[in-house]
């Protein structure tokens, strides 16, 4: 029996500007494309902001679920490339905003925290001084 309940492996040998594409499934593939530039493609800051948000946001129902409730969740991310103090290298900063709709702000805020700590894509990012969670009226 295995011990893991989904696994994938995705494949870039282009960097930003190119192809990566998931293992065994060719058909599921994105071109990249360097943010700095007009190209067509996807980039890693994009890339990033649609794990988060729908890992996240998939939480966040899935408590709302398992407490027998149906209120509609949103997620949204902004996030900028900014180079580091120093010069060298680059980083994310990330905001993210929460909202459940028909909820307190107060009981949606311990809900939305609750879902950050069990989402698997905020695991990979605990404690990140550059993300930023909100929690906001639902709109």
């Amino acid at each position: 029996m295995s011990d893991y309940l989904y696994e994938t492996v995705i494949h870039n040998s282009d960097g930003v500007d190119g192809v990566a594409y998931v293992e065994g499934e060719k058909e599921l593939s994105v071109v990249t494309s360097s943010p700095m530039n007009d190209l067509p493609g996807t980039n890693p800051e994009q890339l990033f902001g649609l794990a988060m948000t729908t890992c996240l946001n998939a939480t966040i129902q899935s408590l709302l679920k398992g407490r027998g409730l149906t209120n509609k969740s949103h997620v949204s991310a902004k996030i900028q490339l900014k180079r580091e103090d120093s010069g060298v290298g680059f980083f994310f900063d990330v905001s993210l905003s929460a909202s459940i709709e028909n909820m307190e702000l107060d009981e949606a805020k311990k809900m939305i925290e609750s879902a950050e700590k069990r989402c698997p894509v905020a695991k990979l990012t605990h404690g990140s001084q550059t993300i930023h969670l909100e929690t906001v009226p639902y709109k």
